[in-house]
């Protein structure tokens, strides 16, 4: 499922409880990636043609899918498309590394995993 959210993140603490909706680490997560160098941005993919569209601004969400398990791990798949010309190793690293320092940082809770799907190239103007 592209663009999926399932679960909240709960942190309790003695002052009370915090929720963080699974949509709210999406846009965070989408936000750090296309910073990335050689991320041109996120994919969706149409069900019914296979086309990708390249996603803009806040429709970035609907190419990550957030799921937040019973212990808030959690786990993440980008639909990216790269730049062409460049190492899809290299670049799934980077965006690995950084999103999961800042989502971390973000949101206090652990990534179990992330995937990341390359559903498209474009070359950069």
């Amino acid at each position: 499922m592209i663009g999926g959210f399932d679960m909240k993140g709960h942190i309790d603490s003695q002052l009370g409880s915090i929720s963080i909706d699974s949509e709210v680490i999406a846009k965070y997560a989408g936000s750090t990636a296309v910073e990335c160098f050689g991320i041109v941005g996120m994919a969706a993919v149409s069900m019914k043609d296979g086309l990708v569209k390249l996603l803009k601004g806040d429709s970035l969400t609907r190419g990550i899918n957030v799921v937040v398990d019973d212990e808030n791990k959690l786990e993440i798949d980008f639909h990216v498309i790269v730049a062409y010309g460049v190492s899809i190793s290299t670049v799934a690293d980077n965006l690995i590394e950084n999103v999961k320092y800042k989502v971390q940082e973000f949101t206090g809770f652990e990534i179990k995993k992330i995937n990341i799907y390359v559903e498209g190239v474009r070359v950069i103007d």
